[in-house]
């Protein structure tokens, strides 16, 4: 089967028909819920109430409405359009997922409108525009009340949320327990960060602290969940003031250990039901003497239960604690991506062994094996995302997780571009590699090579500290673009330690990060550079680094230099280089890294027995 029609056949299969549950929203528009009266259009967001960037089954609002599943994009339904913006990671798998009655809007692209001022645009003088506001980040909320405002329209928040009201099978909320981590993880008692946080807050005036991202609660409170796939998380709010702690949660996750690990803790948290949330806060805020401190990234149902007057809207404290990790969550850090590298230098020589049998492996068993072999590591947890497991044509796919109907085999014919990681007691990870198991072409090799190239550059970058990851997007592409290349997703995201797999505020991409505090010592950090032709192959390169400190010249007058140490141990596929295209610079640090990676692994193999994979990681490992 040619590839152009493999792809036909994938666009039928993935295709969700949606005019039934569009004229259902649209019945709602034009009599809406408690005599409300209409709205104009309705804006659907991917975020749950906590802004997630990835979702519960409950949540996945968007996806149900519009057939789209991938985990960025906005849709936007008037009483004739059907609208769907997302960014470059998804404009193949939207288009291959929106049936006719959709419009895709390619966010990003010269001469594509943003939401607000699209419907600027299009609607007419008092028309009004719904959203439910638990859905909508503060930052999101203000310009597009502010667009459309100016335009003679009207953003209203509206409850409850329609998309619920027509999906007749939607998922019930997960009830699942949470378990508390010990200090021997996470290197500080919860007592000692509720110390330094009111200590932030006495210097911005601020009695209240609104803490609504998932990650940031579990981080404070050392606990950890599972109510969101493949994301350490539970739902739960917590609002901290000078005198008190509130948890808000469904008490049926917690267990007898809970209440044993607060006390070990130190803290003593006053526990609510979750749904209470807004009627506390509207409480506590109306009668705090100084500030209310919410980020603006908190839904605008929170915000708005805040006198105007009153609103500290920053960062929080927590969120910049999270990124620096201290001691034991750096080392933690290290010692799960030792023996994360290991399961994955198992896969991959595995995977050639199979391959060059005539073993018939595909996208879905191959990442099956992967986690297996992981899941046999100390202190496993489970995988950190859905495994990007993508052959050939596939890999063009940037964010492409392998289905059934999209299933294929992994031959020696065509790249493999593999995007995997997993969570364990200590730490996160997440790593990128793209091979060949036969003979790839000249085209292949042209751009790995300048894909390394950037990826070396930006892995040996020496900048200033506090510098935002912003300025450092352009190292990794120079390579790309002196070649007429480039790549449609950022460069390097956050990652957190036993949390997220994408952490913020900071990150390297294009897009400004408004939060962005500038690059610090134990920040951690992804590089990944990639290259993409759109139904051939993809490719990618993916470590995880570490801020460190260095010295050159005088440190940029006293500021202080940074550089990063790469803490993946993976070999990077040689027969993949140009070598001719690489610089002695470039040369050296690529063997010092596979170095670095034999002599850490070898002893590892040695030890278990496992000469197969010993014997792939020599060969990979061969300075060139």
């Amino acid at each position: 089967m040619s590839r152009k029609s493999f792809n036909c056949l994938n666009l039928r299969k993935a295709m969700k028909p949606t005019g039934d549950v569009l004229a259902a929203l649209r019945c709602l528009m034009r009599n809406l819920p408690n005599s409300l009266g209409q709205i104009n259009a309705y804006i659907i967001p991917s975020d749950d109430s906590h802004q997630s960037e990835y979702l519960a089954k409950r949540d996945e609002r968007r996806a149900f409405i519009s057939g789209f599943d991938g985990s960025a994009g906005t849709a936007v339904v008037t009483e004739k359009e059907a609208l769907l913006w997302t960014d470059g990671r998804y404009y193949q798998q939207a288009s291959k997922q929106l049936d006719k009655n959709w419009t895709l809007m390619k966010d990003g692209q010269p001469g594509t409108l943003g939401i607000d001022a699209w419907l600027a645009k299009v609607l007419q003088p008092g028309s009004k525009v719904g959203v439910d506001a638990n859905l909508i980040s503060t930052r999101a909320w203000n310009p597009l009340h502010c667009t459309l405002k100016s335009s003679g329209c009207e953003l209203l928040p509206i409850v409850p949320n329609l998309i619920d009201l027509v999906w007749k099978d939607q998922p019930a909320a997960p009830e699942n327990s949470i378990i508390p981590l010990g200090t021997e993880f996470t290197g500080s008692p919860i007592v000692k960060k509720l110390e330094l946080i009111r200590g932030k807050m006495e210097e911005k005036r601020a009695s209240i602290l609104v803490v609504s991202a998932l990650d940031e609660i579990a981080w404070f409170l050392n606990l950890r969940g599972s109510d969101i796939d493949y994301n350490p998380v539970f739902f739960s709010y917590l609002i901290i003031t000078t005198d008190d702690l509130y948890f808000f949660i469904d008490e049926k996750k917690l267990c007898p250990l809970i209440d044993n690990h607060f006390k070990s803790n130190q803290v003593q948290p006053k526990i609510y039901p979750y749904n209470e949330i807004h009627n506390n806060l509207k409480s506590l805020a109306e009668s705090a003497v100084d500030r209310v401190w919410i980020s603006l990234g908190s839904s605008y149902a929170l915000t708005a239960l805040i006198p105007e007057g009153k609103r500290l809207h920053e960062i929080t404290p927590i969120s910049l604690m999270k990124a620096v990790k201290n001691e034991v969550e750096s080392n933690g850090m290290k010692q799960c991506h030792i023996r994360d590298g290991l399961a994955l230098c198992q896969y991959f020589a595995w995977l050639e062994k199979c391959i060059k049998e005539g073993q018939p492996i595909n996208e879905i068993t191959g990442a099956d094996h992967l986690e297996k072999l992981r899941s046999q590591q100390d202190k496993y947890m489970g995988l950190s995302f859905t495994t990007i497991s993508a052959s050939g044509p596939n890999g063009s796919v940037i964010h492409y997780h392998p289905l059934p109907e999209t299933n294929r085999s992994i031959n020696d014919k065509e790249l493999y571009l593999c995007d995997s990681g997993a969570q364990y007691l200590d730490g996160t990870t997440d790593v990128t590699r793209t091979l060949h198991f036969g003979t790839p072409s000249k085209e292949e090799i042209f751009a790995f090579t300048h894909v390394l190239k950037g990826q070396i550059a930006l892995g040996t970058a020496i900048f200033p500290r506090k510098v935002k990851g912003q300025f450092l997007d352009t190292i990794a592409r120079k390579a790309l673009w002196d070649a007429g290349l480039d790549y449609g997703h950022g460069t390097g995201h956050g990652i957190g330690h036993f949390l997220n797999v994408h952490e913020g505020p900071m990150g390297i991409g294009i897009r400004l990060m408004p939060d962005d505090p500038g690059l610090e010592e134990n920040m951690f950090l992804s590089n990944e550079p990639g290259y993409y032709k759109d139904g051939e192959f993809g490719i990618r390169i993916e470590d995880i680094v570490k801020v460190t400190a260095t010295n050159i010249g005088d440190n940029f007058g006293g500021r202080g230099a940074l550089t990063f140490e790469t803490i993946t141990m993976c070999p990077i596929q040689t027969k993949l280089i140009d070598v001719d295209q690489l610089t002695e610079r470039e040369r050296y640090h690529l063997n010092s890294y596979h170095k670095m990676v034999s002599e850490t692994l070898s002893p590892l193999l040695e030890a278990i027995g496992d000469h197969t994979t010993l014997k792939w990681l020599e060969q990979e490992t061969k300075a060139i």
